[in-house]
C-alpha cells in the first residue's frame, strides 16, 4: 500500500469525495452512527491515506499542536471493512505518526478514541488518560502518545 499525505487544497475532488464515502461507509453506516462528519475541520488539517489498487481504502486526518488537542493529532482513522483483515490499520497509524513527525516536528500526539480499540492503540504506544467518555453515542478514552 502506498500512503499519500496532502494539505486539504491539496487533495482532488475525487480524493475528497472517495475520503468522505469511506468515512461515511464506515462511521455512519457500519457503526448505525448518526452525526456530522463533515464538521469543517477538514480545511486545516492534513489528510494521510492510503491507496490499494488506485482505491483509498485506509485514512486518518492529522492537526499540528493546538489545533484540535494541546498535542498533534490523529483522528477519523478509518479501514474499509473488507480491508481490516490485511492489518492496514497498523500501517495507517505508523504513517500519521510518521506524518506528525515530519510536518510539525513533534513526538507528542492525542487522540479521542473509541474505547473498543484501546489495545490497537496501546501497540503504537499510546496509553489511557483520564475516563471513558461518550462522543456520539460511542464509548470514547482520550489516549496520549509521547
Amino acid at each position: 500500500m502506498n500512503f499519500i499525505t496532502k494539505y486539504f487544497s491539496e487533495l482532488t475532488t475525487d480524493e475528497l469525495y472517495a475520503i468522505l464515502q469511506l468515512r461515511s461507509e464506515v462511521f455512519v453506516v457500519e457503526q448505525d452512527c448518526v452525526y456530522q462528519d463533515v464538521d469543517f475541520k477538514d480545511q486545516k488539517s492534513l489528510h494521510v491515506f492510503g491507496l490499494k489498487n488506485d482505491k483509498i481504502i485506509a485514512y486518518s486526518r492529522i492537526f499540528k499542536p493546538g489545533d484540535y488537542f494541546k498535542n498533534a493529532s490523529i483522528g477519523r482513522v478509518v479501514v474499509s471493512n473488507k480491508e481490516r483483515k490485511f492489518s492496514y490499520g497498523h500501517h495507517l497509524m505508523k504513517a500519521s505518526i510518521n506524518a506528525i513527525k515530519t510536518y510539525f516536528n513533534v513526538d507528542e500526539i492525542t487522540i479521542s478514541a473509541q474505547k473498543y480499540l484501546k489495545k490497537f492503540y496501546e501497540t503504537h504506544n499510546f496509553i489511557q488518560v483520564g475516563e471513558e467518555y461518550i462522543e456520539d453515542g460511542i464509548p470514547h478514552i482520550r489516549m496520549d502518545r509521547n
